[in-house]
């Protein structure tokens, strides 16, 4: 039966929950919760209501709803995100991204903690600081304190024959050789640890000390990295005291609003033991008719609901929808109490107005480049979903294979997420089980391989696959999936004959993509970035193998030697020409080592498989 609306809004019950609309293609436009469901439904189709432009023309898209119940307000707030997150609703008041934050973590649990960077929170005994809005800057940050402190680097202490190369440029004091006392160790982690939590004085005074004695002794190089490690700590500790609150015991964020019509951008900041970690501003596409209330209740429901860590308290400049209710949903997720506050005075209030001055400055200033940059990343993810005719396809994987007449063939798979490559996930494969020039075959292993492993960059599946090429391997890799029970939707990235990107094969049919599209560019730019990582790998493999197949094969010529020659003549071809005297003058080298060396070039075995000049780049 066709579905009758008047009918159906007749059975909504007068209950909490949530409502999903779709439009003729079955496909959810907008998701939506509500206190009372038939009071909230209702509103949507009386005549003489009105929920803003937007929402207007997407009434008119509405061909049927349906609805979850459940038993409270908080669990509709819950469900919703995970429904808004999972389907990206048109119509949704949407982060155009979803953020993750990097934090510095102290490996507590290991006998000798280690100081990393991570994206991830977890309950396993560590310490946690952060988050930090730049990955670089933290990790320049961690790269400091581990030089400053003489922190252990290596994973595992176990299975170490010798102390690695931090022990002798004097950058740790080899836990792994049983080289430094525990207690004392832990002393520096303890230092550490009050450093991030803003305890800059120590340090300071501990690098000036070292830089001056360094100096005083002539040991300038040793001095000059004293004095960089100790500029670098007085810079940061000068900017955070600017943000110093007078409650150092309360980490809490700061964010405010500012909009222009459908466009809003919230300025966050992170404030961890009463000092500024990190400010970000984040933007989101708003209803024209949205207030600063509504948006920032939609900035939390999303913004905490992807995130890592959940601050005890949040300061806004105004109240946000449904104050109460995010108030329970944010405690839930933090497991402890979390409270919103609007504060009317003293330096909180001062922040907050920062806050809200940063979000104005953003817009005005940053408005067309925050736009153009979302167009060409979430942008051109849409019209890819267009064009497909598919929902949800924030994560893409590429796949490429690359080989020179079947010689060292390899695999690459590229991933973007929301239209940006994700680097971390990329990998690549060395062919195992294909002889010879055969693309089909190695691409039939690369997908086995990588369908059929969990972990190691594998744990999250893609939403489409794109491959470099058109019907042939799409159809490989469809017989994989089908091999594995797997569905994922699959398309070729199709070139024309000047190898250029032409469109896209899905379902059996060349989808032509407009060339003046932000989908064709981002196409483009995936393909591209397959072929790149793809060709990189197999020109590494290439190389080490030139270079081992000449001179490897001299007797009498080790690694030490090898290594003297290459440094000193550069190339294979000159040390072909070179004179045994010549050969005898290098580092390492003497006049018996010199002869076998001019007799294999110029009496012995000739090597005519590689090329003449190769360049062995692990030694310039």
């Amino acid at each position: 039966m066709p579905f009758c609306i008047e009918d159906e809004l007749k059975k909504v019950p007068n209950l909490p929950g949530v409502y999903l609309m779709h439009d003729e293609t079955d496909t959810i436009i907008y998701v939506g919760k509500a206190k009372n469901l038939s009071h909230r439904l209702h509103q949507y189709f009386q005549e003489s209501h009105s929920e803003g432009a937007k929402k207007d023309v997407m009434v008119t898209l509405i061909e049927w709803f349906e609805y979850v119940v459940t038993d409270s307000e908080v669990e509709a707030l819950v469900l919703e995100c995970n429904l808004i997150k999972e389907h990206r609703p048109k119509y949704n008041t949407l982060l155009t991204d979803d953020k993750t934050y990097p934090f510095v973590k102290v490996t507590l649990g290991e006998q000798f903690p280690r100081v990393i960077f991570s994206r991830e929170l977890r309950q396993d005994g560590s310490a946690y600081f952060g988050p930090f809005v730049s990955a670089g800057a933290l990790k320049d940050l961690i790269g400091l304190l581990v030089k400053a402190y003489r922190i252990r680097t290596c994973r595992s202490l176990k299975g170490h024959e010798r102390a690695c190369l931090n022990y002798h440029i004097g950058q740790c004091d080899a836990p792994c050789q049983g080289e430094v006392d525990e207690e004392a160790y832990l002393e520096r982690i303890k230092q550490v640890m009050e450093f991030l939590g803003g305890s800059f004085t120590p340090l300071i005074r501990e690098l000036k000390e070292k830089m001056e004695t360094a100096s005083s002794e002539l040991r300038f190089e040793e001095a000059a990295s004293y004095r960089d490690m100790y500029r670098s700590v007085l810079a940061l500790r000068e900017k955070q005291k600017i943000t110093h609150l007078d409650d150092t015991r309360t980490d809490r964020d700061i964010a405010a609003v500012a909009r222009d019509g459908g466009n809003a951008v919230v300025c966050i900041f992170f404030i961890r033991s009463g000092r500024m970690t990190g400010s970000d501003e984040v933007l989101l596409h708003a209803g024209e008719n949205d207030d600063d209330a509504k948006v920032l209740s939609y900035f939390i429901e999303q913004f905490y609901g992807s995130a890592p860590m959940v601050p005890p308290e949040i300061l806004l400049p105004i109240e946000p929808e449904d104050r109460t209710v995010l108030e329970n949903y944010l405690t839930g997720l933090r497991g402890g109490s979390v409270r919103i506050r609007i504060p009317q005075r003293g330096e909180k209030n001062r922040m907050v107005e920062l806050a809200s001055k940063n979000a104005v400055m953003k817009l005005t200033k940053d408005r067309d480049r925050l736009l153009a940059e979302e167009a060409r990343t979430v942008g051109a993810v849409r019209e890819i979903e267009t064009l497909l005719g598919e929902e949800g396809l924030y994560r893409m994987e590429a796949y490429d294979i690359s080989n020179i007449s079947g010689v060292y063939p390899v695999g690459s798979m590229v991933v973007y997420e929301g239209g940006k490559p994700k680097k971390s996930d990329y990998r690549r494969f060395t062919i195992k089980t294909v002889e010879g020039p055969d693309d089909y075959a190695s691409m039939r292993e690369v997908l086995t391989r990588r369908f059929t492993h969990v972990g190691g960059g594998f744990e999250h599946r893609p939403d489409v696959i794109m491959m470099d090429g058109g019907r042939g391997q799409v159809n490989i890799c469809l017989e994989v999936l089908d091999s594995l029970g797997i569905e994922i939707p699959v398309c070729g990235m199709v070139k024309d004959e000047r190898h250029r990107t032409r469109g896209l094969y899905f379902n059996n049919v060349e989808l032509p993509v407009d060339t003046h599209s932000e989908a064709f560019r981002l196409i483009t730019r995936i393909q591209d970035e397959a072929h790149r990582f793809a060709i990189e790998y197999h020109r590494s493999l290439r190389n080490k193998g030139q270079i081992k197949s000449i001179l490897d094969d001299i007797d009498g010529v080790g690694e030490k030697r090898r290594k003297s020659l290459l440094l000193t003549f550069k190339s294979v071809d000159r040390i072909r020409e070179a004179t045994e005297e010549e050969l005898a003058a290098a580092p390492s080298m003497n006049a018996k080592a010199a002869k076998t060396v001019w007799d294999f070039f110029h009496n012995g075995k000739k090597t005519v498989d590689n090329p003449k000049n190769v360049v062995d780049n692990r030694y310039n």
